[in-house]
């Protein structure tokens, strides 16, 4: 019945939006429309899709109204250099929200903002020595 699950988050500027996950590795696989300014951007990285909307589109098109502030869905990540990947997001311009610590004995983890404040979890196992 189901299949294909995906992420929709709301943005204020789909360019910039899509500029800064592009710049961690996702590949846009779908724009709608093709041409001018984007309504909605398709991003995908080892099999995980996320939407990037429009904000005014959403609204205007679908007629809902579209939570665009706060920490309102998170963007897990997951990676080899929780520290690395937490200095990497910063510099393409994510604000940091928590620096990283260990979480369950387990897993080293931290926090930072996407420029439309969606939170990214960055997480690796911890039998994995940071830099």
């Amino acid at each position: 019945m189901f299949k294909t699950p995906q992420v929709v988050l709301f943005s204020r500027d789909l360019a910039h939006a899509a500029d800064f996950y592009s710049a961690l590795g996702f590949e846009e696989v779908f724009r709608t429309p093709a041409e001018g300014s984007p309504i909605h951007i398709d991003l995908a990285l080892d099999g995980y899709r996320i939407g990037l909307a429009s904000e005014d589109s959403t609204r205007d098109d679908h007629g809902l109204d579209p939570v665009v502030t706060g920490q309102r869905a998170a963007v897990i990540l997951w990676t080899e250099d929780t520290p690395a990947a937490y200095s990497r997001l910063q510099e393409l311009g994510a604000r940091p929200v928590k620096g990283p610590e260990p979480w369950l004995d387990r897993l080293l983890i931290a926090w930072v903002e996407d420029p439309d404040g969606h939170l990214i979890q960055v997480v690796q196992s911890a039998e994995v020595t940071p830099r």
